[in-house]
């Protein structure tokens, strides 16, 4: 990996920053990070991107250096922002818990629990991509949750080729088995559930 790649907890990056790695096009700037974060009865048409934008900002804390509340990570290149990670205690994310069931299939999981941390996504720049910078972004997640007293981190990555050219956002198998995480369940033909236990 450059040794020019830095990553930084989303409340220390700017505001413009994040706004530069969601972009303008496509699914990353119309999801804001707000996939797993709408409230019961709210879908991507009943809520206004602008809104979804000013929710992630709310959410991340950017520009707050000073701040321990964050939703995530932002990775630079140089000084060039090019990655973000969703990383934060599970139970955060409300449509998680709420809707799908991908992380619960098979397991005797406390939905509840704060001690388990999620990263939901990952998302890369276009133009940055296929340098590791989901990777690096997927050790940091470790590393922070770890360091704000999770007990374990878990990823719910596309297993097919094809799965993940739609849904580039929530990482790869590889990904996170290069961050340490395993294999813990295989709920569809398409998700993993990857973990790591401090």
């Amino acid at each position: 990996m450059d040794a020019e790649l830095t990553v930084v907890p989303a409340n220390e990056a700017d505001c413009a920053d994040l706004e530069s790695i969601f972009g303008t096009r496509g699914p990353a700037s119309r999801c804001q990070c707000q996939r797993y974060k709408l409230a019961p009865r709210e879908s991507f048409a009943s809520v206004p991107t602008e809104v979804r934008a000013d929710r992630l900002r709310w959410q991340t804390d950017c520009g707050h250096p000073g701040s321990n509340a964050t939703s995530g990570l932002v990775a630079y290149l140089a000084s060039e922002p090019v990655g973000w990670c969703a990383v934060e205690p599970r139970p955060r994310y409300a449509g998680l818990v709420r809707v799908y069931k991908v992380p619960w299939a098979g397991r005797a999981e406390d939905q509840a629990d704060e001690g388990v941390w999620a990263v939901t996504c990952m998302f890369t720049r276009s133009g940055f991509r296929r340098r590791g910078i989901s990777r690096e972004l997927a050790l940091a997640a470790v590393d922070f949750a770890r360091g704000r007293g999770a007990r374990a981190l878990e990823g719910y990555p596309m297993t097919t080729t094809a799965a993940i050219a739609e849904e580039l956002h929530v990482g790869t198998v590889s990904t996170f088995a290069a961050a340490g995480l395993r294999e813990v369940s295989r709920p569809t033909p398409r998700r993993a559930v990857m973990r790591i236990d401090f």
